[in-house]
């Protein structure tokens, strides 16, 4: 090679070298001025204690590409990770550690909390809503009508007509009182009828054809359905001796069986959805209004009595039923379902504080419902909770001895 070629060659390398130094040097002050960089040299300042992953707290690794017992990559512990003596309480995650641990957080609210109790029942009659239709003086059954037990009648559809002696002695007596044209006495003939259980209807009628009338037709005082009938022709009866017994059927109870361990989310008046599967796909809405005291040890559940409306007499006793136990309207402070941790001997929530802080704090939990937890004490509205990535947290603070915040505030 010639001399002439040694020397370009030399000054060609001398300019890709000044080249590449004046590139990293532009590379370099381009990156120094970005918040990237400025974080970058921050996390560099900081001093390692050593390496490891928060699943597995336990284990301690002194290099950086180390992977965990359960094949994770390890973060690293730095050693300003504790607090100053005077510093909040909590546990400080780098912000790759956070966003690589997928941190979400969460604030506790206040708001109504829906059910999602779901249980069975069964339709029954409303043994509230019964008539029991008896003989008011002792007679006898001349007629009886075309009736048996289970039919369903209306108001005021007859019984029995019976014939009633001590009736139509009573009304001479009456006429004869009225004739002699003395008001009080007979004011008080009539009270006399009226006390024997006839009607104002009969008396008038006494009264107005001056003939005494001891038969009368017994009718049903409501609608319903006929579950006793002892009426039948020629029958002698006694003075309050039952002739029938009529249920009503314009509400029915739905008897739910809810489990003893979740009696305490149901109240009285609390809304209800059912669904029959004799009507599928059409709710019908009700509401409790009795808990029975008793609890069926065989099957370790209790009894709510739910009333419901029957138009037109759809709903037959016996038919089985899915009971959904609405949420009812009181205000309650909640905090998402996944955002809870319970470790057997205590409940608890990891608390956001500023500064990208995290620290344990104890709870005491109500109803759950829809995803959300009911709060009863250990947090207050607006505070700040990780709803997602929280078991890493707290094996975090466990493994540096941080203790949790007591119910009722406190350090």
């Amino acid at each position: 090679m010639s001399m002439d070629a040694k020397n370009a060659a030399r000054w060609g390398a001398g300019v890709l070298a000044v080249a590449l130094v004046a590139g990293g040097s532009g590379y370099w002050l381009g990156q120094r001025g970005g918040p990237a960089d400025e974080a970058g040299s921050a996390q560099a300042e900081r001093r390692v204690l050593y390496w490891y992953d928060p699943m597995v707290p336990q284990e301690r690794y002194d290099n950086p590409n180390s992977l965990s017992s359960m094949g994770m990559k390890t973060i690293p512990k730095y050693a300003d990770g504790a607090p100053a003596a005077n510093a909040v309480p909590g546990v400080s995650i780098d912000p790759a550690a956070r966003q690589n641990l997928g941190l979400r957080i969460a604030a506790a609210e206040m708001g109504s909390l829906p059910s999602s109790l779901a249980v069975t029942g069964t339709i029954d009659f409303n043994q509230r809503n019964v008539a029991i239709v008896q003989a008011r003086s002792g007679g006898f059954v001349t007629r009886v009508y075309d009736r048996a037990p289970g039919d369903v009648i209306g108001a005021g559809a007859p019984i029995a007509d019976v014939q009633l002696p001590e009736w139509g002695g009573a009304q001479g007596e009456f006429l004869a009182v009225r004739r002699l044209g003395k008001p009080e006495l007979t004011a008080a003939a009539r009270q006399r009828l009226r006390l024997m259980g006839m009607s104002e209807r009969l008396i008038a009628e006494v009264e107005r054809t001056g003939r005494t009338n001891g038969a009368v037709t017994i009718t049903s005082p409501i609608a319903g359905a006929i579950q006793t009938l002892d009426a039948r022709a020629g029958v002698t009866l006694a003075q309050g001796q039952t002739l029938a017994q009529v249920t009503g059927i314009g509400t029915v109870w739905l008897n739910a069986a809810v489990p003893e361990a979740q009696a305490g989310t149901v109240r009285i008046g609390q809304s209800t959805n059912a669904t029959l599967a004799a009507f599928p796909g059409e709710p019908f809405t009700g509401r409790v209004i009795a808990i029975l005291p008793t609890t069926r040890a065989e099957s370790r559940t209790l009894t709510v009595r739910i009333e419901l409306t029957n138009r037109g007499g759809r709903l037959r006793p016996g038919m089985f039923a899915s009971v959904a136990l609405g949420g009812d309207q009181k205000q309650a402070l909640l905090v998402p379902s996944e955002a809870v941790i319970r470790t057997g001997a205590r409940t608890l929530v990891m608390l956001a504080l500023e500064g990208g802080r995290y620290r344990p704090a104890e709870i005491r939990t109500g109803r759950e419902g829809g995803g959300r937890t009911e709060i009863l004490d250990g947090l207050a509205a607006g505070e700040k909770i990780v709803a997602s990535g929280q078991f890493l947290l707290d094996s975090e603070a466990s493994l540096t001895g941080m203790t949790a915040r007591p119910i009722g505030g406190g350090k």
